[in-house]
């Protein structure tokens, strides 16, 4: 039976790591490699003494590919007053404070400026939650 052998971008997939660090390892004797061509080949023994972990048979399969699509928000708001800045950080608590186990994570993170009067948050979540949560702010920051 032929041993299976991976690339060393199937390696890197599967690692999450960068093709150049793996070639690293393989230019470095920690990850032994056989070198066909142009090209280094991972036999799978090797791969799995190298994690200390069973590697599945083939790479692509174990990895599970999801469609994920995450928006980063950014707000600035000018001639805010500390009222209003607390009323936003208790609205954003609020909203995401009700989390079920199975929702994407929202993150987000309040920075004020009290010398300026100047607001801005940071948000980090799916699509739809991050709109929500923007349409929420501008109830609170728009006069």
């Amino acid at each position: 039976m032929t041993e299976r052998l991976y690339s060393v971008e199937d390696v890197a997939e599967r690692l999450g790591l960068h093709v150049r660090t793996v070639r690293g390892y393989v230019r470095d004797g920690k990850l032994p490699a056989v070198r066909i061509g142009k090209q280094y080949r991972i036999a799978h023994a090797d791969l799995e003494a190298f994690t200390g972990r069973p590697v599945p048979d083939t790479l692509r399969e174990s990895v599970p590919r999801q469609r994920h699509a995450e928006v980063s928000s950014i707000v600035e708001a000018d001639a805010v007053d500390r009222a209003t800045v607390d009323r936003a950080s208790a609205l954003l608590t609020g909203a995401t404070g009700n989390r079920q186990a199975g929702d994407a994570p929202i993150r987000f993170h309040t920075m004020y400026d009290a010398e300026r009067a100047r607001l801005k948050i940071i948000i980090v979540g799916s699509l739809s939650e991050t709109a929500q949560l923007l349409e929420y702010l501008d109830g609170v920051l728009t006069p």
